[in-house]
């Protein structure tokens, strides 16, 4: 859709459960376990503990609680959001990205592109991140629409991270 959503990611000590409030759909609780397995399954590589969830929780939660949400796009913002809490480095305030996520890191093509970049525009987002899959959806908006803000365009998660973490090449924090 075109709305813009936050995602927010805590962790605490607990018996290893993923909780995932703020009226979530399946669709979207499933987009969450795949992102929390794809960090699992690549702990090291990613910069994260190999044993972060033993003996803790993970809370992910989308404010506005009353307003149902479901679909595979939130995947790649859900990963960001966990890999910062993982690693300590902040998010990108600035930055909106939607994708759906493989649990081998491939960020998968979403729909809704247009609505998207609308949205992402709308709220004074300095770039947003979408899939390399959509591509054309990007270049038939920039022929209509003139003041976009740049769009990266990626095909795995790591990609996704490299511009949306602070402290990253290419990522400086504007906060």
């Amino acid at each position: 859709g075109g709305e813009i959503i936050f995602v927010e990611a805590t962790r605490m000590r607990g018996p290893g459960q993923l909780i995932l409030t703020g009226s979530l759909g399946g669709v979207l609780k499933e987009s969450a376990q795949i992102a929390l397995s794809f960090i699992r399954s690549n702990a090291q590589t990613l910069g994260v503990e190999p044993d972060f969830f033993e003996g803790h929780d993970i809370h992910i939660h989308i404010p506005a609680g009353g307003i149902a949400k479901d679909g595979p796009s939130a995947g790649l913002t859900i990963a960001v959001a966990l890999v910062s809490l993982l690693t300590g480095r902040p998010a990108r305030s600035d930055v909106a990205l939607s994708g759906e996520l493989s649990l081998v890191g491939r960020v998968l093509p979403v729909s809704g592109v247009r609505e998207k970049i609308l949205a992402a525009l709308r709220g004074r987002a300095a770039m947003v991140v979408l899939p390399e899959a959509n591509a054309a959806d990007v270049e038939a908006l920039r022929a209509s629409v003139a003041d976009l803000p740049p769009v990266v365009l990626v095909a795995r998660v790591e990609e996704a991270l490299a511009v949306a973490l602070c402290g990253q090449e290419g990522a400086p924090c504007t906060e």
